[in-house]
């Protein structure tokens, strides 16, 4: 079997083995001659590990820092280190670890009389070598080398990270590629926290479709009835705003056929981004997303066209807090979350992401550096994409949700009877989309992206087999992002529902 890692793999394991003879030798009396000794001990590796060293420190920075700094850095990567072999060649960890320690060896036979801080160096990488061995994950060991090269191109085509999990008829697997942080040499958590972007209307859309099977909601009936408060047209129902066929403007900005951009509130990926930046710890409420949103023309008039609008989803929360006197959130728990064990999951009240969890960015001109945007406040887009969950969770929600655990075999068939949507292979139901990818199979899906997550959830009709991802990057306005991010949905849905037989040149979207 062969085994590629990537650029940003052999930079780790380059980092992890010479910043350790870096940091042995900066806690030596002699660093020279533990330095000359030590590299010889890399330089003897073998196999794999042996061909990534041969590479020795052409892309790593050592040099001019402190004994601290140098633990600081060179401990995790040696960490990650381990974990990537662990996790893509098993065979060859044994031989980097022993190697690294070969060359630690060296350091301290060579350095005269050791000293006590050069002990305690060696103790530090030992443990750092074994940190990794106690923390394997599920995906350790098992056979699926086209997922890692899926995971490991999608890397290299510019995403700073990505973490995949499929289930099906081989099982579960689940591997990351890449790194948390920008920068950076841990790998993103394998089911760390995200931002899952719209995929929340998935979620709004099942917790409706809930209220409507109990009663509560009737699918057909006009919006106004239960809103009356709001100045709408009342020919939109509620089937309309779960379908984004009631013509209503999009508060964060419309695009029209004929290239007029009609500006709505900053968000990523509009062409007001670099504002969302500077404010993006603002609150808003539905309300007056919702009031914008009415305030301006139809696109359409409703129920005679699509078009994609998150203002149908923040009236669709605002539905559900009038006709289940709870909040959104207290809804959300009560008959979807709890129900199906989502602990991970949650609807946020302000900018915090709990741990563990990859970073995100933003980069715009006027700006050294990209932003770190992890952090900052989703109320900009209640009920459609304000929701954080892992790819557990998500795996867990689409299969049961497609199982049929949620909801009414009659809701469900009308939750996932697709309408024509304009996007070649892709109609739209109720909160899903109804794929047909390049092999000729059905996927329900949603996905969604949005300050440097994008989050992909797909499964078959029956709900037997899933796959769920997410993939962090640098944002931008002019969303430099958005082809690589199709082409990653493409590789990894050819990989999971294709079996990887499909022609990648043929778009699935």
């Amino acid at each position: 079997m062969t085994i590629t890692l990537s650029d940003q793999d052999k930079s780790t394991l380059r980092t992890a083995a010479y910043g350790t003879i870096s940091l042995m030798a900066a806690a030596s009396s002699t660093p020279h001659k533990s330095v000359a000794n030590a590299v010889l001990a890399l330089t003897s590796a073998t196999g794999l590990v042996g061909h990534v060293l041969t590479a020795r420190s052409k892309d790593i920075e050592l040099t001019g820092t402190t004994v601290a700094e140098l633990a600081d850095r060179v401990l995790p990567a040696l960490t990650a280190a381990m974990q990537i072999l662990d996790q893509r060649v098993p065979a060859e960890s044994d031989n980097f670890r022993g190697t690294v320690l070969r060359a630690v060896e060296a350091a301290q036979n060579h350095s005269g009389n050791p000293s006590s801080a050069m002990a305690e160096m060696a103790g530090k990488v030992t443990a750092a070598l074994e940190t990794a061995r106690s923390t394997a994950t599920s995906a350790a060991g098992q056979d699926r080398p086209e997922l890692w090269r899926a995971i490991e191109e999608i890397v290299d085509s510019g995403f700073i990270g990505v973490s995949v999990r499929v289930r099906d008829e081989r099982g579960e697997w689940a591997g990351s590629a890449g790194a948390a942080e920008l920068g950076g040499m841990t790998p993103p958590p394998i089911d760390g926290h995200l931002r899952i972007a719209s995929n929340t209307k998935t979620f709004t859309a099942a917790l409706v479709l809930t209220l409507v099977a109990e009663g509560t909601l009737g699918l057909d009936t006009p919006v106004i009835a239960y809103l009356p408060e709001l100045a709408m047209d009342e020919r939109i129902t509620v089937r309309m705003l779960l379908q984004h066929t009631s013509g209503i403007f999009n508060f964060t900005g419309e695009l029209y056929p004929d290239g007029t951009i009609v500006e709505g509130i900053p968000a990523p990926g509009t062409p007001w981004g670099e504002q969302w930046v500077d404010d993006r710890f603002h609150t808003y409420r539905p309300h007056e997303l919702v009031e914008l949103a009415l305030s301006k023309p139809l696109r359409f008039e409703p129920g005679t066209g699509w078009s994609y609008s998150n203002t149908n989803y923040a009236l669709a929360r605002l539905l559900i807090e009038k006709v289940s006197g709870r909040s959104f959130t207290e809804e959300m728990r009560r008959l979807i979350l709890e129900p199906l064990a989502l602990s991970n999951t949650v609807v946020p009240d302000g900018p915090e992401i709990p741990e563990p969890h990859a970073h995100t960015y933003y980069r715009y001109e006027g700006r050294q550096s990209p932003v770190d945007i992890t952090r900052h406040d989703p109320s900009w887009n209640p009920g459609g994409g304000d929701m954080i969950s892992t790819t557990r969770d998500l795996a867990t929600f689409i299969s049961a949700l497609n199982g049929g655990e949620l909801l009414p075999t009659e809701l469900l068939v009308e939750m996932r009877t697709p309408l024509p949507t304009g996007i070649p292979g892709m109609g739209y139901g109720l909160g899903v989309f109804v794929q047909e990818t390049a092999c000729g199979a059905t996927v329900i899906t949603h996905n969604g992206g949005h300050a440097g997550f994008a989050t992909l959830m797909y499964s078959t009709p029956d709900g037997s087999k899933a796959m769920t991802a997410s993939l962090t990057c640098v944002d931008d306005s002019s969303m430099s992002i958005a082809g690589p991010f199709q082409s990653a949905q493409q590789r990894l849905v050819n990989e999971v529902f294709c079996g990887g037989q499909a022609d990648p040149g043929q778009p699935t979207t």
